[in-house]
């Protein structure tokens, strides 16, 4: 029992790390480009991989660098981070709704790895999750992200600039192509993502992104949540108002 266990703890790894792929690949030219930044930035090898190593959050750490390009204070930049990565929260919760039951320890693990790519991912795989599948599509993506820190810095000033400049929108194009498909199937997250993107260029006009995506996303979730729920409601009162009826 426990060999067979194991091998099926396993399996789902190797099945969540053939699914993470994907990702690694699309990390590769968003790394490359982040690496050869940092060291414009004037960032060291060990700080570039550090901040890879110990963020793992694409759009705070492009951030970082900007707030430390022009001198930001480092709680400044550290509350700005957090602000921006708050929503990984939100995407921890959901995922552990539809995980496993296992140990915090390794739930904390996997909610550290727990990036948007990872996340989309992750959350359009049909049935119950296993917390050796969400690794494993973690791990292959933090690898990806962290080595190809590491080597953009090295060997990303080498690279042609018309290169260097098309890698700057990798990452929302790597984020896209993997909705795509759940988008095809779900018709809620359409509306879900659509009135987010509403609420979000509404707010930016007033307060800062952070808070904006945090407000709008929110906003979004319980307003597309209270739809659907009257209108499962409606259906289901319908439905059995008919079958009364019938019989």
């Amino acid at each position: 029992m426990f060999f067979r266990t194991r091998q099926n703890q396993e399996n789902q790894f190797f099945s969540g790390a053939l699914a993470g792929i994907s990702i690694a690949l699309g990390y590769l030219p968003v790394a490359l480009t982040f690496g050869f930044i940092a060291e414009a930035t004037g960032l060291s090898l060990v700080e570039t991989i550090g901040m890879s190593a110990f963020v793992f959050a694409g759009a705070a750490q492009y951030m970082s660098l900007s707030l430390i390009a022009i001198g930001t204070g480092a709680l400044e930049i550290i509350f700005t981070t957090f602000i921006i990565n708050i929503r990984h929260l939100l995407m921890s919760t959901a995922i552990s709704e539809k995980a496993e039951q296992d140990h915090p320890i390794v739930r904390a693990l996997y909610a550290f790895g727990m990036t948007d790519e990872v996340f989309a991912v992750t959350s359009t795989k049909e049935g119950r999750l296993t917390s050796s599948y969400i690794l494993g599509v973690a791990v292959v993506a933090y690898s990806s992200w962290v080595i190809n820190s590491g080597i953009g810095y090295v060997i990303g000033t080498s690279l042609p600039e018309t290169l260097q400049k098309s890698m700057s929108i990798a990452l929302y194009a790597l984020f896209i192509a993997l909705l795509v498909p759940s988008l095809k199937k779900h018709r809620k997250i359409i509306w879900l993502a659509s009135v987010a993107a509403v609420f979000n260029s509404f707010l930016l006009l007033f307060i800062p992104s952070g808070w904006a995506i945090i407000i709008a996303t929110l906003a979004s979730a319980i307003i597309i949540e209270i739809i659907y729920s009257k209108k499962t409601n409606y259906f289901d009162h319908e439905k059995a108002t008919s079958e009364k009826e019938c019989g």
